[in-house]
């Protein structure tokens, strides 16, 4: 299967990047086709502009977002490897899916009723996480996370074969960082392979 991963973090070098490495790596052992969107190595304005409301005119939008939709559209499973920052995407990730996400190509918005566009298909989220799990189940952060990400983003926009994947304590925890390699070759391995779920804390 030909799979877009979204690789977001400035730092290539980073544990996310080793995470994305990782992740990539069992992709690769399950015979799949990788395309990556390495949002700051390519460059990608976040900002939303003037020219992005050409949506909610029924007017083409910029070439730019075209070609990010066309990358979209062929793909045949898509993940997101990114930071968690602020319980949530990076502000880069978060310009990304606005700009590109684009009203009447992604979903169709009206008073009454709002309609997913994008074809459902097999979406990963892995994101690498400062803080321990407890503290993101003592405070619910999983689960708003899960509600933002998987159902009112993603679910939105008619991607509903959704797992989100959180690796804790990648700044403080050696021994977590190598589990956390294992498990996103893993997961890079098997995702494809399974009925789709909402992945449980480790």
């Amino acid at each position: 299967m030909h799979v877009l991963v979204v690789f977001c973090h400035p730092r290539r070098e980073s544990f996310t990047g080793a995470l994305l490495d990782g992740f990539v790596a069992g992709l690769a052992e399950a015979d799949h086709e990788v395309e990556l969107a390495d949002l700051y190595r390519e460059g990608f304005d976040p900002r939303f502009r003037a020219e992005d409301y050409a949506q909610f005119r029924s007017e083409p939008m910029p070439e730019e977002i075209v070609a990010e939709q066309r990358r979209l559209d062929r793909a045949d499973a898509l993940a997101f490897v990114f930071p968690v920052w602020w319980w949530s995407f990076p502000a880069m990730l978060k310009g990304w899916i606005d700009r590109v996400w684009s009203e009447g190509w992604a979903y169709n918005f009206t008073a009454d009723r709002s309609k997913g566009l994008l074809r459902d298909r097999p979406t990963v989220l892995l994101g690498s996480a400062a803080t321990r799990a407890a503290t993101y189940r003592k405070y619910g952060y999983d689960e708003a996370m899960r509600i933002q990400l998987e159902i009112g983003t993603l679910g939105y926009c008619g991607l509903h074969e959704v797992a989100t994947h959180l690796f804790y304590e990648v700044d403080t925890n050696a021994e977590a960082r190598r589990e956390h390699l294992i498990r996103a070759r893993t997961i890079g391995r098997t995702f494809l392979s399974q009925p789709v779920e909402q992945a449980s804390p480790p």
